[in-house]
């Protein structure tokens, strides 16, 4: 019985889905790239035995050699374990930001879609005026009100985020309340709540994993944008937007302090775009795949 079960949960969509997407090139490329700055940035004291902040002004603007393997910055400090350390925060910060836009989209967006009226109405309305500003606009506007900072530069990402998700899901859950397990569903008795955490929101998940996966690297790419304008990790944190606004002022005799937290961004937005291709496909192929059945 224990066997059956095991083999009914491997054919099931989501594990087709899952072993698809491991077979996919673009994934396993981009998911070593991934694990590799993952690695490397929450095992950065494994790498590195210096402190990000010390300064050596002795030691300014040396280039990249075995004791410092990214060379130092403008005063003193080790580029490689600011590298390591920054790419902590550039992390936490595309997650956070994509999460907190996530959770407030889809919730949104079930609840306009299924509700419908007057509520629906002022929901969308309220996305059409936030959709409005470009991602970057609406970020720097929230910051505005609520002051720089990593926390409000994070809530400031994912509030930029939330009517991608909102549009996306509403769609969604318009298309598949009226079909007929849903109508059974209600039928028998369910509640609204049961039957959009249930029924709606399971069958809306595949097309909300590839907009959640894309959605790190903008959030990245956008969190790097705000610590570069100095509206995110104050001085002296390490981050890697942060790291190419201060090597701007030194980048014709030092190079290494814009190229390499550059190749931070780039590589991570790489890896995650890499693996949201990948889920793309496969999420249409399975769809195709059902349609066919």
């Amino acid at each position: 019985m224990t066997a059956d079960i095991l083999k009914q949960r491997s054919n099931s969509p989501g594990a087709r889905l899952f072993r698809q997407i491991l077979r996919n090139r673009s994934a396993q490329i981009g998911g070593i790239l991934l694990i590799l700055l993952v690695f490397s940035s929450y095992g950065a004291p494994l790498f590195t035995d210096k402190d990000p902040n010390k300064t050596q002004p002795a030691l300014a603007l040396k280039p990249p050699s075995l004791s410092y393997p990214m060379g130092t910055d403008g005063i003193g400090r080790d580029n490689f374990a600011r590298f390591l350390y920054g790419g902590r925060l550039s992390l936490r910060i595309g997650l956070v930001g994509i999460t907190i836009g996530a959770l407030l989209g889809i919730t949104f967006g079930l609840i306009s879609g299924y509700a419908g009226g007057w509520l629906d109405s002022f929901i969308s309305w309220f996305t059409d005026v936030l959709m409005s500003f470009p991602d970057i606009l609406l970020a720097l506007a929230i910051i505005a009100i609520l002051g720089p900072g990593i926390t409000n530069a994070m809530l400031a990402i994912g509030i930029a985020f939330v009517p991608s998700f909102m549009r996306l899901t509403r769609s969604s859950v318009l298309s598949l309340r009226e079909m007929t397990y849903v109508e059974a569903a209600r039928a028998l008795g369910s509640s609204d709540a049961r039957i959009l955490v249930k029924h709606i929101l399971p069958n809306s998940i595949r097309t909300l994993l590839v907009l959640i996966t894309l959605g790190i690297g903008s959030s990245i790419l956008a969190g790097a944008a705000l610590n570069f304008l100095g509206l995110g990790a104050e001085p002296p944190t390490a981050e890697w937007g942060a790291m190419l606004n201060a090597g701007m002022k030194y980048v014709r005799q030092a190079w290494w302090l814009t190229v390499l937290p550059g190749a931070g961004i780039f590589l991570a937005v790489l890896s995650i775009n890499l693996i949201g291709d990948a889920i793309s496909d496969a999420v249409a192929g399975t769809t195709i795949l059902s349609d066919k059945k």
